[in-house]
């Protein structure tokens, strides 16, 4: 038996869960997380980096019956939640935890969907797989803090694996010890730069990250399974991952403080526009600030954004290369929001990028660090904008939280419509419909391949 351990308590708390003992708003809130991950999923399969990526894996044969997304073959699980992690992750639409600094959902839900699918489990048991995925990625995100962010870990592949692990684990009912193998398993596998926010052109690496995350933790799942240990102190433990990545600004505490009073599902951001968190919040308004109609570059006389020192550092560059440069650059999708329509993808393809006009506007964009914006920063991915027209008075706006964030969440209503947007981009509306009304009842699902099966090709 392992010692009593942050990490084990919040083990033994999630491997005793049952949807009886989770609150209905949970539940609910898991079924519109994963409703919204299957619809970023559909939408990037036809992206060249999800491509690639199924093309590799069914090159190899990998043998399984879990779903590909988008696909007509099958895989073994860990390959299948790589494929689908890499879709999910792959155009900047899918959810975020705030404060954690981590994307829980390409990474949870792939892995929690291709473990149950393996194993023939129900619907009840992927809703307790993703709800404790999600608890798991928020509270290592937060024990971890911020340096790993700052010193260019990025966050969401460095905790995913862990999160993963739980997920996998749980949708096939390990025991608690052997989570508790999977989690330290997972741990070696913990890894993910943020080279690709350099602003020298992100390629297709971030897009992987994710999927990478979702394969270790349904590896480290299946291994634990049949037996294979790990370190009990993984984690929190000398040389852990907590120690390794954030040292002393490392709080394990936060791994199994007040369990089951807060539960991270329910307070997830649902992302608008395909970019950067921490851009939305000032793209949003700017698209108010400049009224219906896009502008002209030439009538903008002054822009002027302030946010975190961190955002500032990490988003700055107002010249990208290539989609995701763009996606990770406030210059430019201030540009956008001003001239165009930032919830439009293909906005960041390159010809969008080109336009000169818009790259020279760009270079106008003022980046300051704003002090409120400072002060909020990581529970807020706030902005502060400045905008001035030719012949008129400038204005100000501000705002701590962008639309979608837990301070100012979306409705119902526009979680649907960005499903069904995203969805019938590979889907008939009648499919997409399916979809939807089958996750809504995903607790009622005897075998969760009545879901899978409308997911495929």
């Amino acid at each position: 038996m392992t010692r009593n351990t942050p990490t084990r308590e919040l083990i033994d708390f999630l491997h005793a869960l049952s949807l009886e003992r989770v609150p209905a708003g949970a539940v609910s809130a898991a079924k519109r997380a994963l409703l919204d991950t299957l619809g970023c999923a559909l939408f990037g399969t036809p992206e060249p980096w999800s491509q690639i990526m199924a093309a590799e894996i069914i090159a190899e044969g990998s043998k399984g019956r879990s779903t590909i997304i988008g696909r007509d073959e099958v895989a073994a699980a860990p390959a299948a939640a790589l494929c689908n992690g890499t879709a999910a992750h792959g155009f900047e639409l899918d959810d975020h935890l705030d404060e954690a600094i981590v994307h829980p959902g390409a990474i949870v839900v792939s892995a929690a969907l291709a473990a149950a699918e393996s194993t023939d489990a129900s619907g009840a048991r992927l809703l307790l797989g993703l709800i404790a995925g999600y608890e798991t990625l928020n509270r290592l995100g937060l024990a971890m803090g911020v340096k790993p962010s700052q010193v260019g870990w990025h966050k969401t592949a460095v905790a995913g694996p862990v999160g993963a692990a739980v997920a996998a684990s749980i949708a096939m009912k390990l025991d608690a010890e052997q989570i508790m193998n999977a989690v330290g398993l997972a741990c070696a596998t913990a890894s993910g730069t943020k080279a690709f926010a350099a602003g020298e052109g992100g390629g297709m690496e971030k897009r992987m990250q994710a999927g990478h995350a979702a394969h270790c933790g349904v590896r480290a799942a299946q291994l634990a399974a049949r037996g294979f240990t790990a370190p009990p102190g993984a984690v929190d433990g000398r040389f852990g991952l907590l120690d390794v990545m954030a040292g002393t600004g490392a709080q394990p505490q936060l791994l199994s403080s007040e369990l089951g009073k807060r539960w991270a599902i329910e307070h997830v951001y649902v992302k608008l526009y395909p970019c950067c968190a921490w851009i939305q919040a000032a793209a949003q308004q700017l698209v108010t600030l400049r009224g219906v109609e896009p502008l002209h570059p030439r009538q903008i006389r002054k822009v002027q954004v302030g946010v975190s020192a961190y955002a500032r550092a990490q988003n700055a560059n107002p010249l990208p290369r290539d989609t995701m440069g763009a996606q990770f650059s406030i210059p430019y999708c201030v540009a956008l929001a001003l001239t165009g329509d930032p919830a439009d993808p293909a906005m960041y393809a390159a010809e969008a990028i080109d336009d000169p006009l818009r790259r020279e506007l760009a270079q106008r964009v003022e980046i300051v660090v704003d002090p409120e914006m400072e002060a909020a920063y990581p529970k807020h991915y706030g902005a502060r904008v400045y905008l001035e027209l030719e012949g008129s008075v400038g204005r100000t706006s501000s705002k701590l939280d962008p639309h979608g964030m837990p301070g100012d969440p979306c409705t119902e209503a526009e979680v649907l419509e960005k499903f069904s947007r995203l969805a019938t981009r590979v889907k008939s509306h009648a499919c997409a419909q399916a979809i939807l009304k089958t996750v809504q009842s995903t607790e009622r699902l005897q075998r969760i391949t009545q879901l899978t099966q409308l997911l495929r090709t």
